[in-house]
């Protein structure tokens, strides 16, 4: 009885939030669930791609490759198929059931993954890299799209910040767990077919016990005969809301810097300071396990205050965390003392989890229903450029060019990380200019929900 008064809140935007007094703990119950499990598919999601930063200095040894042909390899082999079948998912996403999509999305890029420990050369890696690139594509744009129609708009921030919470958890897991794994076995193979297998079991998981909301419910939106917004309304609406535009633009530079960062750090500590696989692994995996769930858990805090409800008090935070951030994000590759490098990770690291929950809210609320699995996607199209194809190619082609003249691919990869570290002032700006056309481009979304309703 409790489950079918649940599935029929779920169904109808009429009976929220009448059904929240009829059953408030089965509604509540579903909601989280879904939360925590559409979180556990992030954290396999961002293991699996930690795990190649983990082990990215014996894939290069092993397959003889320069810094530039690296990153060719493991980051723009996975980025340009995420973003060539990213939008085509979406787009189904935005007029399907998004539950079978996310099953399916994991189920793929985790066998894939598992292949890669399988892989011999690098034309075999790269095969199984792009596979995991189009399994992933299909993940957090049907995930976030679902968590939306389980939460009204006020509480989205929140709700999205704890499920961002499997971000750390799977670095981490990328990290210290993958880094174990290869210490035990001696090979890196043995860290993707760890990571891999799991999740095609999760996989199914999803798809048995995760319900599919109806889109829009909170939004007062009926339903309508055109399930979805065409791909061209949807870039235009954000090309004309300026808040989407510079949510956006702040979302894809603090990809480039922050994680841009990330990507080569466990290999800049294992050439500056002469760390293992393993050792690297462990200091870094402890800091995004920490600082990481810290960070998100103290931003859920903090959102939770009746204070943080205006969207534009939620930019003017963002903008201000990175900011206060990238100062010590040029101090990691600018000392020569693993001490304090670590220190300031412990510094840098929160910003770049803290940021996810409400930077995906912020987008969604200024987005309509049948937008937004496809506002996400271009989104994480922008972010995915400038975090696996921009960083790994500007910052390996930059090292790969000091090298010569320095005598030593420690110190060139050092000077190029100190260039990417200044792009986090960027990021700030665009928080804090996104703000002057809220009211605005509010309402303008919800004239446009009811336009295309």
């Amino acid at each position: 009885m409790t489950a079918s008064i649940a599935d029929a809140a779920l169904a109808s935007p009429t009976l929220e939030p009448a059904s929240a007094v009829a059953a408030p703990a089965a509604l509540e119950r579903a909601r989280w669930y879904v939360v925590v499990v559409c979180g556990l598919v992030y954290a396999l999601n961002i293991a699996d791609r930690y795990v190649v930063s983990t082990v990215l200095e014996p894939i290069r040894i092993e397959f003889h490759l320069s810094d530039t042909g690296v990153g060719w390899l493991t980051g723009v082999s996975l980025a340009l198929f995420y973003i060539t079948v990213g939008i085509p998912i979406s787009r189904l996403a935005d007029r399907s059931n998004r539950r079978n999509i996310v099953a399916a999305a994991m189920v793929m890029w985790s066998a894939m993954t598992a292949l890669l420990g399988l892989t011999q050369n690098f034309w075999q890696f790269l095969v199984a890299r792009i596979g995991v690139g189009v399994g992933e594509a299909g993940g957090t744009p049907p995930s976030t799209s679902i968590i939306a129609d389980y939460f009204p708009r006020e509480r989205r921030a929140f709700a999205l910040t704890i499920y961002a919470l499997g971000l750390p958890l799977g670095a981490w897991l990328g990290s210290t767990v993958a880094g174990q794994i290869v210490d035990h076995y001696h090979s890196w193979r043995a860290a993707f077919i760890a990571l891999g297998i799991p999740g095609v079991i999760f996989g199914v998981l999803i798809f048995l016990t995760v319900r599919e909301p109806q889109r829009g419910r909170f939004e007062s939106v009926e339903p309508s005969s055109e399930p979805q917004a065409p791909l061209r309304d949807t870039l235009l609406f954000m090309w004309r809301s300026r808040a989407v535009w510079h949510i956006n633009a702040a979302g894809t530079i603090i990809c480039l810097w922050g994680w841009g960062l990330m990507y080569w750090t466990q290999t800049f500590l294992q050439r500056a300071y002469g760390l293992s696989t393993a050792d690297a692994g462990a200091r870094l995996g402890m800091i995004y396990l920490w600082a990481g769930v810290g960070a998100t858990l103290g931003t859920c805090a903090v959102l939770a205050l009746p204070a943080m409800r205006p969207p534009r008090r939620i930019a003017y935070f963002l903008g201000g965390i990175v900011l206060a951030s990238t100062v010590p994000s040029f101090v990691i590759y600018w000392t020569h003392s693993l001490t304090v490098a670590t220190a300031m990770l412990w510094l840098v690291v929160p910003a770049i989890y803290l940021y996810v929950g409400p930077q995906m809210a912020l987008l969604l609320n200024f987005l309509p229903p049948k937008m937004r699995a496809q506002g996400m996607a271009i989104s994480l199209l922008c972010a995915n450029v400038a975090n696996l194809i921009v960083a790994p190619l500007a910052v390996g082609m930059i090292s790969d060019g000091l090298a010569v003249r320095l005598g030593s691919n420690a110190e060139s990869l050092r000077y190029a990380l100190l260039a990417l570290s200044l792009t986090g002032f960027w990021a700030a700006y665009h928080y804090w200019t996104s703000v002057r056309t809220f009211e605005r481009d509010d309402a303008r979304m919800l004239a446009a929900a009811v336009a295309t309703a």
